[in-house]
């Protein structure tokens, strides 16, 4: 893998940014730990589910900036930000 995946998810009006590398399983969003952005539980699992499909939620460390939309379209974005990093890092995993 190289030093650092960059990937784009958009949802509706939001944009994530995403950054990912191989670490611990850090998820920071806006310089936030993602629990705090994100403090309902449905968000929060929108964010972990890419990581939770290929039980890989300790591998990666995720730095994501988000903005515009509303907190459910930037946790999908984020979603699908994660998804795409994950899919360039192995082509394997998309279905």
């Amino acid at each position: 893998m190289e030093k650092q995946k960059n990937t784009v998810g958009r949802r509706k009006q939001a944009v994530a940014r995403v950054f990912i590398h191989k670490g611990n399983g850090n998820i920071t969003i806006n310089e936030k730990e993602y629990k705090q952005y994100f403090p309902i539980i449905y968000l929060q699992n929108q964010v972990e589910l890419p990581l939770k499909t290929i039980e890989a939620v300790d591998k990666f460390d995720i730095v994501v900036n988000v903005n515009g939309g509303g907190i459910k379209g930037q946790a999908e974005a984020v979603k699908l930000g994660i998804a795409r990093g994950l899919c360039d890092i192995n082509a394997e995993l998309r279905p």
